[in-house]
């Protein structure tokens, strides 16, 4: 049995991504698709002293015309720097903070490619790394899929090598699930339900943050507060 998961990269997601990651034995990003504003492919949350607060990679955007994920530049090159200060500044007081600091500010330091994709997948491999995750991680372009929406996916997993296609909830209402059933590829639901709170500073308590939040917060035991 082989299980793949395939989703668009994001900026330092939420611990749920992980989650699929870890039950995926290789997780697919899905950069060729086309590039959204105002989503997650380029931010993400962090908790600080005066309220939760978006952490934004900029990018350059070509109006209305079709642009891919894996195309998108970076428009500032210091925003890496600026994104270390602000993390510095919220999560100086988290207990684990000094644990991870130069790891992390090393990590920040070294983010000069200007391409988001590549920048998501560096930032992806290293929390997969501090999760003690090993799924295999690979881009969609390194396959040539076919066809569209459900199409492609069902063709991705297939050359792959995919028996179960691992996705999150979300996707329940556009999946078409009985053609990956016709060409022998089972589709498991992930179900977010059930995550354990952990000790997180500036409340109210929010699952919903950057990964960054339960690393700093938990440091070893962050594992431990992904689902089982």
């Amino acid at each position: 049995m082989k299980q793949v998961a395939i989703l668009q990269s994001s900026y330092i997601p939420w611990k749920g991504y992980f989650d699929l990651i870890n039950f995926a034995d290789e997780f697919i990003l899905y950069d060729d698709r086309q590039y959204t504003r105002r989503d997650w492919r380029n931010r993400n949350r962090i908790k600080t002293p005066q309220g939760t607060r978006w952490l934004t990679v900029p990018v350059e955007v070509r109006g209305r015309y079709h642009q891919r994920i894996d195309e998108t530049r970076v428009s500032d090159p210091g925003w890496a720097t600026k994104h270390w200060r602000t993390l510095l500044h919220a999560y100086a007081a988290a207990p684990h903070f000094e644990r991870y600091r130069a790891l992390l500010e090393d990590l920040y330091s070294g983010l000069d490619d200007p391409f988001l994709s590549r920048i998501n997948r560096r930032l992806l491999e290293a929390v997969c790394d501090l999760l003690g995750i090993e799924t295999k991680l690979s881009y969609s372009t390194d396959y040539e899929a076919h066809g569209s929406k459900t199409d492609r996916l069902v063709d991705l997993c297939l050359q792959a090598g995919a028996t179960e296609y691992v996705s999150g909830p979300s996707a329940s209402s556009y999946l078409e699930v009985e053609k990956f059933a016709g060409s022998g590829v089972t589709v498991r639901w992930i179900d977010y339900a059930g995550y354990r709170e952990y000790p997180q500073l500036y409340p109210p308590f929010d699952h919903y943050v950057s990964v960054i939040d339960l690393i700093l917060q938990t440091g070893a035991d962050a594992p431990s507060y992904l689902l089982p």
